[in-house]
């Protein structure tokens, strides 16, 4: 299994309206970095929910439930989507700040490529965030 982290500004689409619509698709992305990231998620693989812009944290954790397909907002087709479900939602979300500061975490793709839309995420720092979560 591989683990992710996907951002979204929750204004646009938050956490609770995931959670409302069951299942969304996750599109949009043209950054080739992050697309190929999407490109090489599995199904079942678990990824974090993240509010970028506002909130600054993780919330939850979402699942791949489909892989990756052309995006349907565009007809290039060097762009993808992936179909995530709510997995779990966190008791306690996880600030930006919480990881900055852990010697854990400091180096996490969240931390070190703060504009990528969806990154990698160890097993680890994974195990350690669900950790700070509960």
């Amino acid at each position: 299994m591989n683990y992710w982290l996907i951002k979204s500004e929750p204004f646009k689409y938050s956490w609770e309206q995931f959670k409302k619509d069951k299942r969304t698709h996750w599109d949009g992305v043209r950054n080739y970095a992050a697309r190929n990231n999407l490109k090489a998620m599995k199904k079942g693989d678990l990824a974090f929910f993240y509010h970028s812009n506002e909130g600054l944290e993780i919330v939850g954790i979402a699942k791949v439930v489909k892989e990756h397909y052309q995006d349907p907002t565009t007809k290039e087709e060097a762009w993808v989507a992936v179909d995530f479900a709510p997995h779990k939602q966190f008791k306690k979300p996880v600030k930006l700040e919480t990881i900055k500061n852990d010697p854990f975490l400091k180096s996490m793709e969240l931390v070190r490529l703060m504009r990528l839309s969806v990154s990698k995420v160890t097993e680890t720092e994974f195990f350690k965030i669900c950790d700070l979560a509960e």
